[in-house]
């Protein structure tokens, strides 16, 4: 009873927090502070009262409208609430209740943020990926079993794969392929996940991302030469790697040995 109470209480935790993620994904590709001023309606600009400002429950409530307004509100409030206390809840399943869960959660929410902002907005700023690496790479070093070294050639790998692809992709394909933002992203995946992960999140990204593509053009979603967003591909390979790794790795032998 002790383990399921500390279990729902990691699911509270990370819609909470996913809360203050809808903040972070509205406010920072704007360059607006994401202190303050409080959240507000999109629309009409009033701000939210405290007790409509329940995780999850108040979108319920207000049936996904604003109570000043009246106009809908966007499922993507409570979709990342949802996927932030989902992914600390698988957190804790597999890594436990200590310092290294604590290191994973916040792993999880960067990624969620950086996905969802690049989804949107086609950029990943630079404020979640360049601190994420120097985060990454003391928790490595200190906390987490990646050490120091496979953190470092994670973020050499991580960004320099990625770099050396976007400068060779005007030859391939006649355009630029990525952006610095990806680069930046995959360095601070490698500096949490090493080295060997960066390998696999790769494939793995690379692979949804063609079979994602294709299938958006088979429905006439998107035309030929059109640009996709490549954070959110390498944001489930990471969190893929991360819960999967023994998995995926049985599942690459046994492919290819």
């Amino acid at each position: 009873m002790d383990t399921l109470i500390l279990y729902i209480l990691w699911f509270v935790a990370g819609a909470v927090l996913g809360s203050f993620l809808n903040v972070c994904i509205s406010r920072i590709p704007r360059g607006r502070s994401v202190v303050s001023p409080v959240s507000s309606c999109p629309h009409c600009r009033q701000p939210v009262r405290w007790f409509d400002n329940v995780p999850l429950l108040n979108f319920i409530w207000l049936r996904a409208r604003c109570r000043s307004c009246g106009r809908r509100l966007s499922w993507r409030y409570p979709l990342v609430e949802c996927l932030n206390g989902a992914g600390y809840l698988a957190v804790a399943a597999a890594f436990g209740f200590g310092v290294n869960a604590l290191v994973y959660a916040s792993f999880v929410s960067a990624l969620l943020v950086a996905a969802v902002i690049d989804f949107e907005h086609l950029i990943i700023p630079d404020i979640i990926a360049l601190p994420g690496i120097v985060v990454g790479f003391f928790a490595s070093a200190f906390i987490v079993p990646v050490g120091w070294l496979g953190s470092l050639i994670g973020i050499a790998l991580g960004g320099g794969s990625l770099w050396l692809l976007a400068l060779i992709s005007p030859y391939l394909f006649g355009k630029e392929g990525l952006g610095g933002g990806d680069m930046k992203l995959l360095a601070m995946i490698g500096a949490f996940l090493g080295w060997q992960a960066v390998i696999m999140i790769l494939f793995l990204a690379s692979f949804a991302g063609a079979v994602a593509g294709v299938a958006l053009m088979a429905f006439h979603r998107i035309e030929r030469g059109h640009y996709l967003p490549f954070g959110p591909f390498l944001a489930g390979g990471a969190v893929a790697v991360l819960f999967l790794r023994r998995e995926l790795l049985g599942i690459y032998e046994g492919l290819f040995w």
